[in-house]
């Protein structure tokens, strides 16, 4: 075993949830050595062709990666690993959220604007269908300039950026990406909307923390009246220039927000899983053309972060 590989444990957790192989297709080469392949290059950051020879033929890892990234597989592990932990009470629903920026490599700019009419699986008509177990959707919407592709051009340069969720032990709960150039503040609401880890047994899977944590980034009202909506309790802080035209306005600008400063000191645990995500060297910088593969990179990455704290 390789540093860096899946533990014994790590893998005992994670078998019984993999996708088995289609009737309609070949066997799937080792589960666990293709992961072991995805995590040596999410890890390190090389290029595909580069994988050492360990994890067999690099088409193989990056295909399967790929593919899983494309229909779902990557987010449906993290979601029964968010399940378990959930069951056991070792989620602390005290959520933070932030953004962070990616510096887009040169080699992740040039994907191609036009999208084939049908695609498969794996977004290749070589690839064969129908052997992840999955439901047959194809290539995730989206594409298509670099706006299509979560680029742009920021203070950074060429960026994308990943807003996430995280919850109080610094590990990541939902995660979304934008270009580079996009507003924290707007994208709040989406951020919340992608958090839902399912019940172990009966019931809706649980989307409501108990509290958020947020920058002055997000302190608008249309981000408070939302969080108010859902019974949502917070702290975020309030910017200078709103404070200012609330008491310009005198009693129509209605009660001053609430604001706990001790509480929000526990804002960085949302810092220190970013850090974590850019642990991963596949994750700090983009590499990859097309969104869902590097939202497929950072999915694993958070998966491992569950997987190990």
């Amino acid at each position: 075993m390789g540093r860096g590989d899946l533990t014994n444990a790590e893998w005992d957790r994670l078998e019984s949830l993999l996708p088995r192989g289609g009737a309609r297709g070949g066997r799937w080469s080792d589960h666990r050595r293709v992961i072991n392949g995805v995590l040596y290059r999410v890890r390190t950051g090389v290029q595909w062709r580069d994988l050492p020879e360990r994890f067999g033929p690099w088409e193989t890892v990056y295909k399967r990666h790929r593919r899983w990234s494309s229909d779902g597989t990557w987010q449906m592990l993290l979601s029964k690993v968010q399940a378990a932990e959930d069951a056991a009470g070792r989620i602390d629903w005290e959520v933070s959220v932030d953004s962070t920026a990616v510096r887009a490599h040169q080699h992740a700019a040039g994907a191609r604007r036009r999208r084939p009419s049908r695609f498969l699986k794996g977004g290749s008509p070589a690839d064969e269908p129908g052997r992840s177990g999955v439901s047959e959707t194809g290539r995730p919407a989206g594409g298509g300039g670099q706006v299509g592709e979560c680029l742009g051009r920021s203070r950074g340069g060429f960026t994308t950026k990943i807003h996430l969720a995280a919850d109080g032990r610094c590990r990541p709960l939902a995660v979304l990406l934008t270009p580079g150039h996009y507003g924290d503040g707007p994208q709040m609401q989406s951020v919340l909307e992608q958090v839902s880890v399912p019940r172990k047994g009966v019931g809706r899977p649980r989307s409501r923390p108990d509290h958020v944590l947020a920058d002055k980034a997000y302190t608008s009202r249309e981000n408070r009246r939302y969080l108010r909506r859902r019974g949502i309790s917070h702290t975020i802080p309030e910017r200078l220039d709103q404070r200012r035209h609330r008491r310009k306005r005198g009693s129509q600008g209605g009660r001053p927000t609430g604001f706990d400063r001790e509480r929000y000191k526990k804002r960085n645990t949302v810092e220190r899983a970013i850090n974590r995500l850019k642990g991963f060297r596949a994750v700090a910088t983009r590499y990859e053309k097309r969104a869902y593969t590097y939202l497929g990179t950072v999915t694993i990455a958070a998966l491992i972060i569950w997987l190990r704290t």
